[in-house]
């Protein structure tokens, strides 16, 4: 294995008998003829000095001949491919029931992004651990439309990782891991989670923004595609606020999850019915991977959002091209089977923020989860306990108890004064 070239420029060094370095603008660079593949490897050296790229040129050098001695190939996969290669590795995963659909899609966005910063022709092999340092930086510093949480990158940093060592085990990456820089700790403390959350005062303006957003669509003859997009998501969050669902559980609920519950209430008059819906979360789509169900009284939303996706039902049946029968068409989707993406939601969230006034929300770690952050605070405020939360929400007790109930000033206050409870935010004798 040698150079094809045997002269060379002033800023041209040969590394051994197969490889050289050469300066492009004010960076050394390294290219080597692998024989067997019949190419030249090329890629940055990523220093300025020339005494150090020749070091690290030569630790390349040996690097690559030990791969090509044990059979390995340079040119294999670009980082789109290997992301691709692992995500077919975990939709198995989805198939065999070890992970739940939502999850997936989480995975699959959070290589997304890493894509988005690491560029998806980049070679796997190229790859080195410093190349991610910069991640958190690049992901909420520098993204001014979408807020992102610490939290967020911190899940997507691990997800990364995983794929990495899947990559490494399979001899596709020369790593196994990138070094991400060291996150400052979360304080996880009263105020941050009240940080993480709306006042009463902002969600009461928040869901009345949704629900004149609603009716303004209402009142239009004719609606166009960003029209339907907008009411779509303004539907999401009403519903959001209402029953506490996760994203994912939420986006994968189709009409078959729905159901109207009726009952009587005894009067003064005439005996009365209170109308409900109850919803199904269905083990495959949950987080936990056990089915519930649960009631909530906010009928309104559930009976506006099927009369939209009713009509785009009708329409594609209409013109042929309806996916599937109503019962599978996905409530969050305007094809029945494509689900709001988290980008259009982080979207549109960010401009609701802005519509409602919302104060502080750069200090403040508010992301469409908070809706049911302040659900399950409400109920916790109303005096469930915590497996009655579990229940409807999906979390198990010793979660809902470390997260939601902490001490708070009202709570303070009701066991300092027992013979009072809270009504409106103000004290009431028992």
């Amino acid at each position: 294995m040698s150079l094809k070239k045997k002269t060379f420029a002033d800023e041209e060094i040969p590394i051994f008998d197969s490889a050289v370095i050469y300066k492009r603008g004010e960076y050394w660079q390294m290219r080597m003829w692998l024989e067997k593949e019949g190419k030249y490897a090329r890629f940055s050296l990523r220093t300025r000095s020339q005494s150090t790229a020749e070091d690290k040129a030569k630790g390349y050098f040996h690097r690559l001949m030990a791969d090509q001695l044990a059979g390995k190939k340079y040119f294999s996969n670009t980082t789109k491919c290997g992301v691709e290669e692992y995500l077919k590795q975990r939709y198995k995963d989805v198939e065999a029931g070890l992970i739940v659909k939502g999850r997936y899609g989480t995975i699959k966005t959070h290589l997304d992004h890493w894509l988005n910063f690491i560029g998806r022709d980049t070679k796997l092999k190229e790859l080195d651990r410093t190349d991610c340092e910069n991640y958190f930086y690049e992901r909420t510093k520098t993204k001014k439309r979408i807020s992102v949480s610490q939290t967020t990158i911190a899940n997507e940093q691990s997800t990364i990782n995983a794929m990495m060592l899947w990559l490494f085990k399979r001899q596709e990456t020369l790593i196994e891991a990138f070094d991400f820089k060291k996150l400052p700790r979360i304080d996880k403390g009263d105020d941050t989670k009240r940080r993480a959350m709306f006042t009463d005062e902002e969600l009461a303006r928040i869901k009345a923004i949704l629900e004149e957003k609603i009716k303004t669509y209402k009142r239009k003859k004719k609606l166009e595609q960003s029209d339907l997009t907008e009411i779509l998501v303004a539907y999401y969050f009403l519903i959001s606020i209402a029953t506490g669902l996760r994203r994912s559980e939420q986006l994968q609920l189709c009409w078959n999850d729905i159901d109207t519950v009726s009952k009587g209430v005894a009067g003064e008059g005439e005996i009365e019915a209170i109308g409900m819906i109850k919803f199904t979360i269905r083990a495959e789509t949950s987080k936990v991977r056990k089915t519930r169900k649960f009631l909530i009284q906010e009928w309104e939303y559930t009976f506006g959002l099927d009369y939209l996706t009713h009509n785009l039902y009708k329409k594609a049946v209409e013109e042929k091209r309806a996916p599937v029968d109503y019962g599978k068409w996905l409530l969050f989707s305007l094809d029945g089977v494509t689900p709001l993406t988290p980008r259009t939601i982080g979207l549109h969230f960010d401009k609701l923020l802005k519509a409602a006034d919302i104060k502080d929300t750069d200090t403040r770690d508010l992301v469409p989860y908070s809706f049911r952050h302040n659900f399950i605070t409400k109920m916790v405020n109303a005096g469930f306990n915590p497996t009655q939360v579990g229940e409807v929400c999906g979390t198990s007790t010793t979660q809902i108890e470390q997260t939601y109930y902490h001490t708070t000033e009202r709570k303070m206050i009701e066991n300092a004064l027992p013979n009072y409870y809270f009504k409106d935010d103000l004290l009431v004798p028992k």
